[in-house]
């Protein structure tokens, strides 16, 4: 245990329509049994479904002033990266423990180095097999509702083709294109097939090939990831779905402007990597849930990202579910204890002392990379 208490700080999260929170009253409960203090900012989870009542019931202390929640906490758990509105409440040494995507935000990463932040991000925490444990349950929820999404905006009445996803008999079903076999590849595929589409994932490994191959008894057809392969596939998709992630870098662009003006007029496109730049060239900017789409070669372009923001109740739960283990041992060991007997969370940190000191991050954003160990 660390010698003393930590205060942890919920902020209410500000970016369009986020209406998950950091964390559970029960979770604030464990946290204050572990003998330290909750601070939950007014109606931080309101979105979740979560009162202020319930939140003081588990013992948590609720502000009315986000600015106050900051300034008195050690450790900042969020759900979204800090937006600029919220930069000036960095404190030097602060823990900010929370999905930070710093390979596509130069400026966020910037602030956090000025102000000598502790960013722990929960998208590059990676287990000894490669698999990332915080970022799964976010990634099954977004590729679940990436087809829902997609079926919603093939619709006629949303710009879309006015096709149904799955057909009727003597009508063929629409053609889903997954870019990527991963975590949110494979759940977007059990929706398409759920739905009687017709699918298609392009992945580069062929081990990982092997395994959706077996995980769907053929039902699905597997391509290797090259630039004819993807070509070919996005020019009949009627919904593509991008879904290609390497932990703490931008996402390769991999499906260029040429190739989406070879689509289908009102075919449509979700690019579920936006938050790490986007794998689709004509993703060049970032939608919110209130604006979520725009047409460009008439193809529809949903580019929010923060999918799992619009279920916020289930998205919260299944994040917390993961989350509360980090931040109990950040909160009982220690930075310093917690980081050295565990080197899965010790992946996580991206800035520490003014430091960018994860490889990844460091490259993507062309700053130096620093080995936390030499900065100990």
């Amino acid at each position: 245990m660390s010698n003393q208490s930590l205060v942890i700080g919920v902020p209410k999260e500000i970016k369009n329509n986020e209406n998950r929170v950091a964390l559970t009253p029960g979770g604030a409960g464990m946290l204050q049994m572990s003998g330290h203090r909750v601070l939950v900012e007014t109606g931080a989870g309101t979105g979740s479904g979560f009162t202020d009542d319930d939140y003081k019931q588990e013992g948590a202390t609720i502000i009315g002033r986000a600015e106050d929640v900051w300034a008195q906490s050690d450790m900042i758990m969020k759900v979204k990266e800090p937006l600029p509105a919220e930069y000036g409440y960095f404190k030097e040494g602060q823990i900010l423990f929370t999905y930070l995507h710093l390979a596509a935000a130069g400026d966020l990463a910037a602030q956090l180095l000025a102000k000598q932040v502790t960013g722990i991000a929960y998208e590059t925490i990676q287990l000894p097999n490669g698999s990332l444990p915080l970022l799964t349950p976010m990634s099954e929820v977004a590729g679940r509702m990436s087809v829902q999404i997609g079926a919603h905006y093939l619709e006629k009445f949303y710009g879309g083709r006015g096709i149904l996803l799955g057909g009727v008999p003597g009508v063929p079903p629409a053609d889903v294109i997954i870019l990527g076999g991963g975590i949110v590849g494979t759940n977007a595929a059990k929706m398409a097939l759920g739905l009687g589409a017709n699918v298609v994932i392009i992945e580069r490994s062929a081990d990982r090939m092997r395994a959706i191959d077996d995980t769907f008894g053929g039902h699905l057809r597997t391509l290797m990831s090259n630039p004819y392969n993807i070509a070919s596939a996005v020019q009949k998709a009627d919904l593509l779905i991008g879904a290609v992630l390497i932990p703490g870098a931008r996402a390769p662009r991999l499906v260029t402007a040429a190739m989406v003006q070879s689509m289908k007029p009102g075919a449509v496109i979700v690019d579920v990597a936006v938050d790490q730049g986007g794998s689709i060239e004509t993703i060049d900017r970032v939608t919110t849930h209130s604006d979520p789409t725009y047409e460009r070669f008439g193809v529809v372009h949903y580019a929010v990202a923060n999918m799992p923001g619009a279920v916020p109740r289930t998205s919260t739960l299944a994040l917390t579910n993961v989350t509360l283990p980090y931040a109990l041992e950040l909160a009982n060991k220690g930075l310093t204890q917690a980081l050295s007997d565990n080197a899965t969370l010790k992946l996580g940190v991206n800035t520490y002392k003014g430091h960018v000191t994860h490889p990844a991050v460091a490259e993507a954003l062309g700053m130096s990379h620093t080995q936390l160990g030499d900065l100990s």
